[in-house]
Order: C-alpha cells, then sequence, then structure tokens
C-alpha cells in the first residue's frame, strides 16, 4: 500500500502504520529543523552560540535534544519494520508495537515530552508558534496516527497475544540476523542458568560477583567482543557488543557492566596507545587475565571534568600520582587503572590533563588497596552492586612514565572523547536489559497473582503498562542497534549514541517503576527482585552523563548544525 493511500478518515480502522510513519517522519524531521533554527536564533549572539543563553534557555534547549531523540525513535521504528518485513518476520506482534509505538510517540511530541517525572516539555516551550502545532496535528498521517495507533484496541490485541503466547524473552522479534541471534540464544541461556538464580541473594548481601561467573565470562570471549583478532579478541562488532551487555544486563547490570571497563580501557589503547602498549594490555584485557577499571571523577567536579585536580608529576622515570577521586567501580578487584590526572597545572581546563594506565595490586575487602600511596573506602549504594563503589586516595602513587597512554601528556580528555561514544552505546544497552528485566518480572507477577478471583494481567491498566513497556523497550533497543552499527560503519555516532543513553535510561526507570506498581505493596519488599531492579535501574539516568549533561550534548550538536 502507498503512503497516501494510508491517508484514510478518521473513523476507519486498521491502519498502515509503517506507511504512516514514513509519512510522519518526514513531517517530523520538518518540525525539528524548524525548532532547531528557531531555538538557534534564541541561544545565538554575534552569530555564534553563547554559553550564558544557552544556558538561560536551558528548557528549550534540552526541550530540543527530547524532540531529536523522539524523531530519531519514529524513524527506527519504521525502519525496524522494513528490516522486519524485508527478513519475512513481520507478524502481528511486531505490527502492534510499532503501531502503538508510533502513536504514542507522536502523541507525546504533539502533547507533551516527558524529559523526567515531573517536566514535561511542550512544543510551546520550543517557540514554536500554535500555527505550526494546529498544522502538525492537522497534517493527515499524524492525525491517523493519533487517532488510530495507541488506542485501547490496539493495545488490548497486543496483551491478548501476550496472554495467549507467554513470551520468556523478548516480545517481538529483535530485528537481529541469524548470527547475532544465535548469540543473544547462547547468553540468554547463560544468564538463566548462572546468573539470574543468584543476582538478588548478592545483590542484598552486597557481594562481589563471583570470580567463577567471571572466569566464565572470559572463556565466552565478553571481555574481548570488539578488541581486534591481531590482539587476542574476537574482533565482533559493536552491536554483538549491545546484544550480549543486554543480556547479561537482563539478569544483572553489575554482570552486564563488567564488560564495560574492558571496552573502554580497550578503546583507549586501541585510540591512543603506543604499539607496546597496545601489545602489552589489549591481549591481557581480551582474556581476562586483566581487569581495568576506569579511574576519572573527582569529588566536586562530577561531568566537570575540566576542574579536575589529582596531579601526576614526574620524576625521573615515574610520575608520582596525588588526589581523590571518587565513584570508582570496580577498583578493589582490578589489575590496571585508566587513571585521568593532571600533568600539566600551568595548563588550564582540559588541555593539561593526561591518562596514565596504572597498575595496581588486586584486593581483598580486608584490604581493598594494598598499594603504597592508595587508600580507599567503600560508597554504600542503593543498587548497581557486584562490583562496589569506592572513593580512592592518592598520595605520592607510583606510576612508570612509560605507562603514560600514547607516551604524550596533554592529550587526556581527547583520548577519553574516543571512548564517549561507545560508552554511551553500551550503557543504552544496559539500560535495555534492565527494562527487558523490569517487564519480565512484572509480567510474570501479573499472571501469577490473583486479585478479585482473576490474573491482575486481565485488568486493563496492568496489561497496558505491561504493553508500554514492551514497546518502549523495543524502540530503546532499536536505536542503540542503530548507534551501535554506524559505529561499526566508522560514522561518528555522538549524537545517536547520546540520544539512546538518554531515552534508554528513562525508559529503564518507567518500566522499573510500572513492575514495582504491578507487585503493590511486595514490591516494596527486598525479598522480591523488582526492588533491586528499581534501585539498579535508578543509576542509569546518572553515569555516563546525566540526564540533563547528555541532553546539552545533544542540544549542543544540533545547534551547531551536527558539528
Amino acid at each position: 500500500m502507498s503512503a497516501t493511500a494510508a491517508l484514510r478518515p478518521l473513523d476507519q480502522s486498521p491502519i498502515d502504520a509503517v506507511a504512516l510513519g514514513r509519512v510522519a517522519t518526514d513531517t517530523l524531521e520538518k518540525l525539528l529543523a524548524e525548532a532547531t533554527s528557531t531555538i538557534r536564533a534564541k541561544v545565538s549572539e554575534g552569530g555564534k552560540i553563547s554559553s550564558a543563553l544557552l544556558e538561560r534557555e536551558q528548557r528549550a534547549t534540552h526541550g530540543l535534544a527530547w524532540l531529536a531523540t523522539y524523531v530519531f525513535s519514529v524513524r527506527e521504528l519504521v525502519h525496524y519494520a522494513d528490516r522486519l518485513a524485508d527478513m519475512g518476520k513481520f507478524g502481528a506482534t511486531e505490527k502492534l508495537i510499532v503501531q502503538i509505538g508510533l502513536g504514542e510517540y507522536v502523541a507525546q511530541i504533539l502533547g507533551g515530552i516527558p524529559m523526567s517525572q515531573g517536566e514535561i516539555v511542550r512544543l510551546t516551550d520550543l517557540y514554536l508558534p500554535i500555527s505550526t502545532i494546529s498544522e502538525l496535528a492537522a497534517e493527515p498521517a499524524i492525525a491517523q496516527l493519533l487517532a488510530h495507533g495507541n488506542t485501547t484496541a490496539s493495545r488490548a490485541a497486543l496483551a491478548d497475544i501476550i496472554r495467549t503466547t507467554h513470551p520468556t524473552g523478548t516480545i517481538g522479534e529483535a530485528g537481529l540476523d541469524e548470527t547475532m541471534e544465535a548469540m543473544r540464544t547462547e547468553m540468554h541461556r547463560f544468564v538463566e542458568a548462572e546468573v539470574a538464580p543468584h543476582a538478588h541473594e548478592w545483590h542484598l548481601k552486597n557481594e562481589y560477583i563471583p570470580l567463577e561467573i567471571i572466569a566464565q565470562l572470559s572463556e565466552m570471549g565478553v571481555f574481548g567482543l570488539t578488541i581486534p583478532e591481531d590482539f587476542g579478541g574476537l574482533g565482533l562488532p559493536k552491536e554483538a557488543m549491545c546484544v550480549v551487555t543486554e543480556e547479561l544486563s537482563r539478569g544483572y547490570i553489575g554482570v552486564g557492566s563488567l564488560g564495560t571497563r574492558s571496552e573502554i580501557a580497550a578503546e583507549l589503547i586501541l585510540a591512543g596507545g603506543t604499539a607496546d602498549q597496545k601489545a602489552h594490555y589489549l591481549p591481557k584485557i581480551a582474556s581476562g587475565e586483566i581487569l581495568p577499571t576506569a579511574v576519572f571523577t573527582e569529588p566536586n567536579t562530577g561531568s566537570d571534568l575540566a576542574s579536575l585536580r589529582t596531579r601526576a608529576v614526574k620524576e625521573g622515570d615515574v610520575y608520582k600520582v596525588s588526589g581523590n577521586k571518587t565513584w570508582i567501580t570496580h577498583p578493589v578487584r582490578a589489575d590496571v587503572m585508566t587513571l585521568l590526572v593532571r600533568t600539566n597545572p600551568n595548563e588550564p581546563g582540559y588541555k593539561g590533563l593526561s591518562i596514565l594506565l596504572a597498575e595496581k595490586p588486586r584486593g581483598t575487602d580486608e584490604t581493598p588497596f594494598p598499594a603504597e600511596g592508595m587508600t580507599g573506602g567503600e560508597i554504600e549504594v542503593l543498587g548497581y552492586r557486584g562490583m562496589k563503589e569506592y572513593e580512592i586516595g592518592f598520595d605520592g602513587f607510583t606510576v612508570p612514565a612509560a605507562n603514560l597512554l600514547g607516551g604524550e601528556e596533554g592529550q587526556g580528555f581527547k583520548q577519553l572523547m574516543t571512548t564517549f561514544e561507545s560508552a554511551r552505546i553500551q550503557t543504552a544497552a544496559r539500560a535495555v536489559g534492565v527494562a527487558q528485566a523490569a517487564m519480565e518480572v512484572g509480567l510474570k507477577y501479573a499472571e501469577e497473582r490473583i486479585q478479585f478471583k482473576k490474573p491482575l494481567f486481565a485488568f486493563p491498566r496492568v496489561a497496558d503498562k505491561i504493553v508500554m513497556m514492551a514497546v518502549e523497550t523495543m524502540i530503546a533497543r532499536q536505536i542503540t542497534y542503530f548507534a551501535a552499527r554506524a559505529k561499526d560503519e566508522g560514522r561518528r555516532t555522538d549524537l545517536e549514541a547520546g540520544m539512546a543513553k538518554l531515552l534508554g535510561a528513562r525508559v529503564a526507570w518507567a518500566a522499573a517503576d510500572n513492575a514495582l506498581q504491578i507487585h503493590g505493596g511486595n514490591g516494596f519488599a527486598l525479598e522480591y527482585p523488582v526492588s533491586r531492579i528499581l534501585c539498579d535501574a535508578r543509576i542509569l539516568n546518572i553515569f555516563e552523563g546525566a540526564a540533563e549533561i547528555q541532553a546539552q550534548v545533544i542540544a549542543r550538536r544540533l545547534l551547531d548544525g551536527g558539528n
């Protein structure tokens, strides 16, 4: 059916959501361009973007980032449908996911996009005139999706499919090829056998993920997924990293996050290391022989890395490191730290920063840091356990000068920037895994819990929660895959990676919150895994760039014309 044929009177159904989505995407791209141009004028001074005006117009600029994320999501829902159609897998479940997703996101664009629970951004906040909004609502494809996309009937139809098929994994085809699907299946089996049965106990006891699990991950190649084969890795694409990370995070975000440290360290060394550093560290990271940790954040700096103060003073053939770091994940059992320091105190901002590949002995809970010049204390956290968070103090800690990443001072921030895309793509994949876990425990409880002589899932508002979890999890999954595939093609993907992380984190939190609501009072009990999933989901909006920082980065790129 052509897109034009799909434009039917509002009182008729069913609709061809994919055809309507194509037309709607074009319309929304124009809307985004208009909003970008309008806001650019508001934040420019003398032909350049003004930081002061950008901050003053934060609601509008961050709202622009969210609008762009929604337009990206609508576009990728259509592409997802097209891929499945080409694969012969675009069935009833997938059609309903696309229809509901398109209808809901178009409706939110027109009515208000939730940036967080209490912050709804509307098109008027983006300085778009009422006439533009009215014309958008009257555009036939948009109007059809508003009227017939996310309806009581479409949600009930998807709920019926879920009720009768009792899915144990993703609801709907993920759109992966055979190789990636086989990898997903392998990871799913591992998680069900080795992770999921124990994750809640590890969480409640605040225990480390057992070294046996880490050894098994090493054997499966998890730590060397994307490291080139020349350096002992599997040389797989970022899409594979997403698939593996998602499945592991579905079982326990701590297990899914173990690979993040290896991914970041490997990217840093691949992009900025010397030949000797690559030859020495990459095979050991790939095999799991050494476990890395990222040591970047400092007290009172957070995302403001330009204010970083930890010093590294060169004395002969070593650097002496002094200063404090915080929110360091898995440092006790790590063998090497990618340590961001200021090597030139006279160079302000980012220019004086460098990265050291700082080796250290593994510690224990009793003696966490058995290294001279290094101390630390655990930060007790609500969730994201299994690796443990620490504050670390350095006082003359020694690092060989040969371990300066790349062998040149002042390159630290530039080197770190090379990891942001992959780190955010992987964080988006972790978010998808957590959202999937929330949906699964919510669905299981809704099917098993009997109230008023019927399962909770029989009540429309409970079923609606499950349906929207399935739909939004699939949307987050598809934009994450897009960012990964674009990265694999060698394209710049900071914009797409940022949007995938931004949406994925919100979807995970919403799914966890709704899953707990389905559990009622039991969800508030520590014995139920959903309590852990809620705590784990909450961190996703904070690390690898807080949601507000992420929106700022996306907006700046859009307003700079994508430069």
